[in-house]
């Protein structure tokens, strides 16, 4: 078995970290929320809509999909992108308990 030091925390502490590493790239966060406006899936290729190669845009969809944000549905031989809800849902509320938690904890705040 492989130990990591993340293992050392909390799994809703490893869960947020890991969704925070998925968000951290703006190409990531422009993506989210290019299909956001386009309020339904995306099959054709979006690459033409940011200033970025297709295949740069292809392996941040496949970052997404892999921590659960966005489906990538088959659909002939294009995939079809939309935003998961429930993971959207549940990034939310993780991450509003996480800073609920911090601000009601907080006793000392520096000014500056």
């Amino acid at each position: 078995m492989t130990y990591h030091k993340t293992d050392l925390f909390d799994t809703d502490l490893q869960e947020i970290a890991t969704l925070a590493k998925v968000l951290s790239h703006p190409a990531r966060l422009a993506i989210l929320r290019y299909l956001a406006k386009a309020s339904t899936c995306i099959s054709g290729d979006i690459s033409s809509d940011m200033p970025l190669s297709r295949t740069t845009i292809s392996q941040h969809l496949q970052e997404l999909k892999k921590a659960g944000l966005i489906h990538g549905e088959i659909e002939g031989t294009r995939v079809c992108y939309c935003i998961c809800k429930e993971t959207l849902t549940m990034l939310k509320t993780q991450f509003n308990a996480f800073f609920t938690e911090i601000e009601s904890s907080t006793t000392n705040t520096c000014t500056r």
